[in-house]
């Protein structure tokens, strides 16, 4: 007889392994391609594994969670919102002066005319009589590619869309001007009235007036009827909006401004100050009814009065502040002559 191979891990001729061992192919272990066999690693294998296609490599497991098509996004799409490409009128500034709605025709053109700011559109009635100004609005208007829409007379009380107006600094109106022209100043203490704030800044533009100083609270700015009622000048005349008119005196006063208030009450009348209009005067011009605030009263230097002649004891607030500015202005060139 021939003697078996003593080698380790060599069997008999038949190439079955030694009883302690299972055969890859037969005997009592079972095949590498059975339902629970192992492979020849001793890692159990599905036996679909072997039947499978490369390309499904790329399939999820069977044993994932299936999610059917229709479950991931039942709900219609929103389609993107559309971007806005037109001009959109900025947000009303609560703190500042206002005005981004002008009405009235010689407002509308000085409005075009000082290019302060920015104009979004321009409504114009479609049954308007064409004259020098409305021609002057539209020629504007076109070259500085102002949209114009015509509109029937019931919507032109709708916004206008322009910018607010830039308020300044009170330091601003206190620098030095050149050839030493002393400031020429007007604050106004609690005027509710839009008519009268419009009729003031009117007077101050024509006076030559450098700057109107208004409170922050308990007072108008410019609203569409003030614009309408100043006829542009808010265009032009500089405005200083304060936190409190008080401080705001004495801040000028600081700075050597004269601030002289109007006041029925007064002993010395707008005629008598003299030489204080040679040199930088605030004018202080108080509420309608109410007159100057307490505070304000202790912050001026000097009281004065308009003299009446007639049966009423004052002027309305826009009259008294034509009457004053223009006193300091006729005062001024007297001296220079």
């Amino acid at each position: 007889m021939k003697p078996r191979d003593s080698r380790p891990g060599k069997g008999p001729r038949s190439g079955a392994t030694s009883s302690n061992k299972r055969s890859a192919a037969g005997g009592s272990g079972r095949s590498a391609a059975s339902g629970t066999g192992r492979s020849a690693t001793g890692k159990r294998v599905d036996p679909r594994d072997a039947r499978r296609d490369p390309r499904d490599a790329k399939r999820p497991p069977r044993d994932a969670k299936y999610t059917p098509r229709a479950a991931v996004n039942t709900k219609r799409s929103r389609p993107p919102a559309r971007e806005h490409t037109g001009p959109r009128a900025p947000r009303p500034d609560q703190h500042g002066l206002g005005g981004s709605q002008i009405e009235g025709r010689q407002a509308v053109r000085e409005l075009l005319i000082a290019q302060r700011r920015k104009t979004f559109e321009i409504w114009v009635s479609n049954d308007l009589d064409e004259n020098d100004v409305i021609n002057d609005i539209l020629a504007l208007a076109a070259d500085q590619r102002v949209p114009v829409r015509r509109v029937p007379r019931k919507e032109i009380e709708k916004e206008a869309r322009s910018e607010a107006i830039p308020d300044v600094e009170l330091g601003d109106l206190l620098a030095p001007r050149k050839g030493n022209v002393p400031a020429f100043l007007v604050a106004i203490d609690g005027v509710t009235d839009p008519g009268n704030l419009g009729a003031i800044l009117r007077s101050c533009d024509g006076a030559g007036v450098h700057g109107v100083i208004l409170p922050r609270h308990r007072a108008v700015h410019i609203t569409p009827t003030a614009a309408k009622s100043a006829a542009g000048a808010a265009e032009y005349v500089p405005m200083c909006v304060v936190g409190g008119l008080p401080t705001a005196l004495k801040q000028m006063k600081d700075a050597g401004v004269w601030i002289v208030g109007l006041s029925d009450a007064a002993d010395k009348n707008i005629f008598e100050i003299g030489d204080l209009t040679s040199e930088p005067i605030c004018l202080v011009l108080g509420a309608e009814g109410a007159g100057l605030s307490r505070l304000v009263k202790e912050r001026c230097d000097l009281l004065v009065s308009i003299p009446m002649g007639g049966s009423l004891s004052s002027l309305n607030v826009s009259a008294a502040a034509a009457l004053a500015t223009y006193e300091v202005v006729r005062s001024r060139v007297a001296k220079t002559k």
